[in-house]
């Protein structure tokens, strides 16, 4: 049955012009053309035109007219088109007396216009084209709004919201009809059966095969490692690899498989066919497709493991040689000198004499040490790693056979290497051949692996070991991929394909920013470096803040910024006046303003009960803060399984991140969020948590951590203060690597074009991205005189007294510049992420052209920056206050994520990104709650006569806690139902926790 799903909110927002109106919106919808002008002629009376044009101006902008229209309209809109007609915009208020006026007067607009009037039949048409976008995207609120976009485009005069809200609420089922007929063709007998059979337990089995495919890896060991491989093994079986899906778009495969993973065999059970088996499908087949990648990765985590421990290992071994090495001649002097004492120790006396003066264990001890004073390199890390070989021979027989490994790269022998380790480890072959592949082999492992520490018995594991590490790095690189995958595939696979990208250059280069002949941007950054060099020798010549001491540069640090008296006087009385507030009602009131909660649909748009909203806060607030569910229902008195179902229901990445969009877009309107900022300009950060137990994606860190593990939540932050993005990374991993994901992702209404980090958060192929991107890369950089700059070949410029010892060269830059637009727009479209390429490019040494002209461009635009950041003290203070907006944040997140003492105890990295984008919707709910409370105080400030200051504005901060109680409240009053002896009844045993 359709339902309706808009919040009153939303629903008041389709039936009414915007409050506000952007100058670009107003100058585009509302100037009035010629032919406009000529409509306008026939019509009497100066009040009548400005009512016309007005409606002309409301249709290009909303596709409809709403009811009562002028008075909604904004007086800047009213104003720019009585302009036009040289008339007062006052003549508005004596338009329209009539009905019958105003409804001629709609009539010849929409003729004007080549508009129609919605009639019932549009249904017929506008409901095919629906189910078609349901299985692209089947949000309700995404539909709705693509609905409202195509009858815009129609030109076809919007219905009442109410009629397309029925309208879209009941296609839910009829994609569900279209996806089983899609799949009709697949879904043999033999199918039905292989599908059913995943959800009855087998026999000798305790799980289904559901659930057994369903239970995700928290280690990266071997027995995991084996265990996937098994579940690989078992949907090749079902010869899933042949499965044609290609009839249903991605996002509904991913959807469907997502419902799978997150429901009980029973329930899937209870489905009717129609459903279960699309259900079906769709999760055998992710899961196919994402398995190869789990493999991979605990692979290479697990090499990453073992070399750690070999390296631990190694440097414990040289501890004690190193310690032993004092004691070593003393104990082998010993030894000489009974050897040499023929009168007193006859021949056949020596070693029985040696070993009663000195213990074995003490000669073979200094011994080692001798050797490794002669032969230092006689011991490396590789050795203590080949003791581990045995751990790797557990799985990689099974890898090697398994997974279908292809070259890309095949300028070496690593191919033949790779095939003669498969035939050796499948048992096809018994011995290492002398004269085996060994081209491909780095210096490292080349002088292990044939230098002659090592027996024939302990050369073949070496050489498996050689080409398996070299396996795990062309992986990473892309020399090496394998299908189907996305982290493991063909490089070339990630960039938009060079037929299609001849169609597509055009937009994309306009969406870039790019000039007509896209080249110039090049020319433009080599003549905005060659300008700025006079004036940086200018600038140390003159001293100051930048100056050269003995010949090194020195940069002054920044001041803390002076807060004038009167803002902190200002900032003290917002803070006596700003509620004192429970964080639960924090969240009640800001959903009551937005109701962002509708923005977290379930996965099977059910029906949602009385206690919907106040279950989905509480597993928010739970999930924010770091509260396991069970004491957040037992704090909240709410049963424990409604959260747990809730949770998993409901919180899931892609619906966080829209209603963290709608706080972010509602927090941007706030009239004092201008004065922290325009919204174009951001920060990011990673901010770091010890994990508890086995987490596969921790890593050790011991200046965080200890002699624990942790992972590193980098988040987004606005000018303004509203975080737009998170995510959860490895604690090893440079912030560098993903600073551009997630403002390329960026979906609010903050028009990000500046962004800073800190000096971990930038690299030269970053500078490079960025700028082919139309983005400004500022980071706040340590240790500017070791900086290395770059000269432009060719031209004779004179360059200042910095570091200009790297050159590089326009015309390579001009020639592969297709190649760098390529890859911009490659990421722009969606089609790869940065931080996956970019992880590709950075991972092996031999770097193709593509890197070496990436990396080109960076230095260019690298050096570029640093003569400007060097010449500008406001852009340096600009930074560094951005930044401290930053570490703000930080604290506010840090004070919300209390429980469980801070350390995160969920296994896998979904779910910690679910936590990072709970957290990040609490820290956006409590800057929001304290920008409009502080709005509130200064305008009854102002109303009481103090002397508030516009010009203090910019030093207020909503980042602010200490009116929040975060801990709920307790009662120490005398419970009622106590004994004479002031104890309380037992619980029986199948009483519910209380």
């Amino acid at each position: 049955m359709p339902q309706e799903f808009l919040t009153t909110p939303e629903r008041l927002r389709y039936q009414t012009v915007p409050a506000t109106l952007l100058e670009a919106d107003i100058r585009q919808h509302f100037h009035l053309t010629e032919a406009d002008r000529t409509f306008l002629l026939p019509f009497r009376g100066a009040a009548n035109r400005l009512g016309l044009a007005l409606q002309v101006g409301v249709l290009r902008l909303m596709g409809f007219l709403p009811e009562g229209w002028a008075r909604q309209l904004p007086p800047e809109a009213v104003a720019f088109v009585a302009a036009q007609l040289t008339t007062d915009a006052v003549l508005l208020a004596d338009y329209g007396a009539r009905q019958q006026t105003r409804s001629d007067h709609f009539l010849a607009v929409l003729l004007h216009l080549g508009y129609r009037k919605w009639e019932p039949l549009d249904a017929a048409w506008l409901e095919p084209w629906l189910v078609e976008r349901a299985l692209e995207h089947d949000g309700e609120r995404a539909l709705l709004a693509m609905t409202c976009l195509k009858l815009h485009q129609a030109r076809i005069v919007r219905p009442a919201i109410g009629t397309l809200e029925r309208l879209v609420g009941g296609i839910s089922e009829l994609a569900t009809q279209e996806t089983y007929r899609r799949l009709a063709p697949l879904l043999t007998d033999e199918v039905r059966q292989q599908l059913d059979a995943l959800l009855v337990p087998e026999t000798g089995r305790q799980l289904t095969r559901h659930r057994w495919l369903v239970q995700p890896a928290t280690v990266s060991n071997p027995a995991a490692i084996v265990t996937a491989l098994d579940k690989l093994r078992y949907l090749d079986g079902l010869g899933v690899a042949s499965w044609d899906v290609s009839s249903l778009h991605p996002n509904r495969q991913k959807r469907l498989a997502l419902l799978a993973r997150s429901r009980s065999n029973r329930h899937l059970e209870r489905l009717p066919a129609a459903k279960r088996y699309p259900v079906l499908v769709a999760f055998v087949r992710e899961s196919y497709l994402t398995l190869t990648d789990e493999v991979l990765s605990m692979v290479d985590a697990f090499w990453e493991q073992s070399l750690a421990k070999a390296r631990r290992a190694h440097d414990q071994y040289q501890q004690q040689v190193a310690a032993a090495k004092d004691t070593a001649l003393r104990t082998l002097a010993q030894a000489v000198e009974i050897v040499l004492d023929e009168d007193q120790t006859p021949a056949g006396q020596v070693r029985p004499r040696i070993y009663d003066q000195v213990p074995r264990e003490d000669l073979v001890l200094a011994w080692e040490a001798v050797q490794t004073m002669l032969y230092p390199t006689r011991h490396s890390h590789l050795s203590f790693l080949a003791k581990r070989y045995p751990l790797f021979k557990q799985f990689t027989p099974r890898l090697l056979e398994q997974l279908g490994f292809q070259q890309g790269f095949a300028g070496d022998d690593f191919g033949a290497a790779l095939r003669l380790v498969s035939e050796l480890q499948a048992g096809r072959r018994r011995k290492l051949p002398a004269q085996a592949p060994t081209g491909f082999l780095k210096p490292t492992w080349r002088k292990f692996v044939l230098g002659d520490q090592l027996s024939a018995e302990q050369q073949r594991p070496a050489y498996e070991l050689a080409v398996l590490a070299t396996l795990r790095e062309r992986l990473r690189s892309g020399d090496v991929y394998v299908a189907p995958s996305h982290r493991y595939a063909d490089l070339s696979s990630y960039l938009i394909p060079p037929a299609e990208w001849e169609q597509a250059r055009p937009e994309l280069c306009a969406q870039l920013g790019l000039p007509p002949v896209t080249t110039d941007r090049l020319a433009e950054r080599v003549q905005e470096l060659a300008d700025l060099l006079g004036p940086m020798q200018t600038l140390l010549d003159t001293g100051g803040d930048v100056r050269l001491e003995a010949g090194e540069l020195v940069v002054t640090r920044p001041a803390a910024e002076d807060v004038p008296a009167g803002a902190q006087a200002l900032q003290q009385e917002i803070g006596r006046r700003l509620p004192a507030v429970d964080l639960t009602d924090i969240l009640v009131e800001v959903n009551a303003w937005l109701g962002f909660t509708a923005h977290l649909p379930g996965l099977e748009h059910a029906p949602r009960g009385d206690e919907h909203d106040t279950r989905l806060l509480a597993t928010l607030l739970a999930t924010g803060c770091n509260i396991p569910l069970a004491d957040m229902a037992r704090s909240a008195t709410l049963p424990y399984q409604s959260l747990w179902w809730t949770a998993t229901n409901y919180l899931r990445e892609d619906t966080l991140k829209a209603a963290n969009t709608l706080l972010v877009n509602e927090h941007h309107r706030q009239w004092l969020a201008s004065y922290w900022g325009d919204g174009t300009f951001s920060s990011s950060d990673g901010q770091r948590f010890a994990v508890s137990g086995k987490v596969r994606n921790a890593r050790a860190l011991p200046t965080y951590f200890g002699t624990g593990r942790g992972v590193t939540m980098q988040t987004h932050s606005s000018d303004q203060y509203a975080q737009y993005g998170s995510k959860v990374v490895p604690a090893t991993l440079r912030d560098a690597t993903v600073v551009l994901d997630e403002i390329v992702d960026n979906e609010t209404d903050l028009a990000i074009a500046e962004h800073t980090t800190d000096t971990a958060g930038y690299s030269d192929l970053i500078f490079a991205l960025f700028d082919l991107l139309g983005l400004f890369f500022c980071p706040r950089m340590r240790d500017l005189s070791d900086q290395r700059l770059y000269k432009i070949r060719g031209q004779d410029w004179a360059y200042p007294n910095l570091k200009f010892t790297g050159t590089l060269n326009p015309d390579y830059i001009r020639r592969h510049w297709d190649e760098l637009l390529r890859l911009a727009g490659s990421i722009k479209s969606g089609r790869v992420t940065a931080s996956l390429f970019l992880s590709k490019l950075q991972a092996y040494p031999r770097q193709n052209h593509l890197t070496h002209v990436l990396q080109a461009y960076g230095q260019l635009i690298k050096t570029r920056f640093i003569l400007r950041y060097l010449q500008s003290q406001p852009l340096r203070q600009r930074i560094h206050a951005q930044l401290n907006k930053g570490e703000e944040l930080h604290a506010l997140r840090a004070w919300l994520w209390f429980g469980s003492e801070g350390v995160i105890r969920r296994k896998q990295q979904q779910a910690q990104a679910e936590a990072a984008r709970c957290l990040t919707l609490l820290t956006n709910c409590v800057l929001l709650w304290n920008t409009v409370y502080m709005q509130e105080v200064l305008q009854q400030l102002r109303a009481e006569g103090y002397p508030v200051e516009e010009a203090h504005f910019e030093y207020l901060s909503p980042s602010r806690y200490e009116h929040i109680n975060r801990l709920g409240k307790y009662s120490f009053a005398n419970p009622a139902h106590l004994d004479p002896l002031h104890r309380r009844p037992l619980r029986h045993p199948s009483d519910p926790m209380a």
